[in-house]
């Protein structure tokens, strides 16, 4: 499998494979990679796919995206990663061997799809800890090393930080929002001491980070020099990775491949959702894709107006629902690119538009016409709204949901009309509630529970270092360190 860029350039060598691409993020022209096709699963493959394990599965899907590694090497990664040990945090009732079962609040309608059973409690897991086997992997096969640079707005850096923790041959450089994420968040992130690990907390919001690591990624000279590398959703393998649970989920929550499914994603970077639609496109019976947004409705604006326009940081909301407090989705340009007919022209011309801060409107577009046949709908949730549906689902269901899987349950109520009669709707579940405990005491009037091995990681020492968001003080960070 060859992989291009979505402005055109994929770099060197010029018909890169998964390797090449996997230590890097952006592509040389500050485009996204994407393989160049999407392989076709056939109705026999999804039969055959439909009674594997979990990691069973990842090794069959991953298989035809990654070409160049062994298969007995990758099926030995995905091994190691896919275990009940690793994912060992799945609700009370659930088979913990699934993985990433689905807990149904309606039978057969309505369901939860877990995915976060892992060790920070959140969705990220599900691809970081392959990433960091991956990396360990190749950088020992090349006898390189690598510095990650990442920036997060809740879940991606720990995430990172305890996939990585320990891998030899990679430091961890993580840039978040000072002060902006929930208290546990933090706490996982900069309670860690190992060595290889760099907290940054950058007075700004999310997007003042993400900028930052596009800027580094974007001097070349820089990178090269001091080997920089990627765990943000830009890098492919992390969408890749997420790929796999949409087919699990399809599998959970049908008998047969003659059923549909629609997802509702609680989406602020694109990633997670983006990870769909390639499943769509591949062939997996998707119905639906439901996009859901918090306050802040870039992406729900666009797929209600065709106008995509990113907010700068004064205008980006803090909410309850932090993780996706952003107004860049990074991901989007990967299904712009699949939108206009996979034309690197456009998107580099619709992406010289959002690099300077101005937007792009395809309202009257042919390809904003498109939008239907892949499938999405979106919608947008607000505080409130959050509340009300962690109140309703509890007292319900008896089921405690966070803040971000919240919103996403609050816009599959509201789009279910535009899902067909007999489809069932799996909610991508984000996080475990006590990644958000303030949000849940204020909607519950109680504590959420504690999985018994992160009790009492908010009184740790915390090691973080405070910067202005200033691109050249990142660098001499990075530079003093490695």
């Amino acid at each position: 499998m060859k992989y291009i860029s979505t402005r055109g350039h994929a770099g060197q060598p010029a018909n890169p494979e998964f390797c090449d691409i996997l230590l890097g993020g952006l592509a040389p022209d500050g485009g996204l990679y994407l393989p160049e096709t999407y392989p076709q699963v056939t109705r026999a493959e999804l039969d055959a796919w439909r009674s594997l394990s979990y990691a069973e599965l990842a090794f069959a899907i991953l298989s035809k995206f990654i070409t160049d590694i062994p298969p007995a090497d990758l099926k030995a990664i995905c091994d190691k990663t896919y275990t009940a040990e690793v994912y060992r945090h799945v609700r009370e009732g659930d088979q913990a061997s699934d993985i990433t079962p689905v807990h149904w609040l309606e039978e057969g309608k309505l369901g939860l799809l877990e995915l976060s059973n892992g060790p920070t409690l959140a969705f990220k897991d599900m691809a970081m800890q392959l990433l960091g086997n991956l990396f360990e992997y190749v950088l020992a096969k090349r006898g390189e090393t690598i510095n990650i640079l990442g920036a997060t707005s809740g879940d991606t850096g720990s995430a990172a930080e305890y996939a990585m923790r320990g891998k030899r041959g990679v430091r961890v450089f993580m840039l978040s929002p000072h002060g902006k994420m929930s208290a546990f968040q933090r706490a996982q992130m900069y309670s860690l001491q190992d060595d290889n690990i760099f907290n940054i907390a950058v007075t700004g919001m999310f997007d003042d980070a993400q900028d930052i690591v596009k800027a580094v990624s974007n001097d070349h000279a820089f990178k090269a020099e001091h080997k920089i590398g990627a765990v943000n959703s830009i890098n492919w393998a992390r969408v890749a990775a997420q790929i796999v649970y949409y087919f699990k989920g399809y599998f959970a929550a049908t008998g047969s491949n003659d059923e549909q499914v629609a997802f509702c994603v609680p989406s602020g970077n694109f990633g997670n959702i983006c990870a769909g639609h390639i499943a769509r496109q591949m062939g997996l019976p998707v119905a639906k894709l439901i996009l859901a947004t918090n306050e802040n409705d870039v992406l729900d604006e666009f797929f209600r107006t065709g106008v995509y326009r990113p907010r700068k940081a004064a205008e980006t909301h803090v909410t309850s629902s932090p993780s996706m407090d952003i107004s860049k989705a990074s991901n989007f340009e990967r299904f712009v690119f699949d939108l206009v007919g996979r034309e690197p022209q456009k998107v580099a011309a619709l992406w010289a538009e959002v690099d300077v801060g101005r937007a792009f409107d395809l309202s009257a577009s042919p390809e904003f016409a498109r939008i239907a046949g892949f499938g999405f709908v979106s919608g947008a949730s607000s505080h409130a709204d959050r509340l009300a549906t962690i109140r309703k689902v509890f007292e319900q269901y008896g089921v405690m949901i966070d803040t971000h899987t919240a919103d996403a349950v609050k816009v599959a109520w509201a789009r279910a009309a535009e899902v067909p009669a007999g489809v069932p709707v799996l909610v991508l579940e984000t996080a475990l509630p006590v990644k958000f405990a303030e949000t849940i005491v204020e909607a519950l009037g109680r504590e959420p529970e504690c999985p018994s091995d992160l009790e009492g990681i908010e009184k740790l020492p915390q090691r973080v270092e405070v910067m202005a968001p200033d691109v050249d003080a990142v660098k001499r960070f990075i530079a003093e360190r490695v």
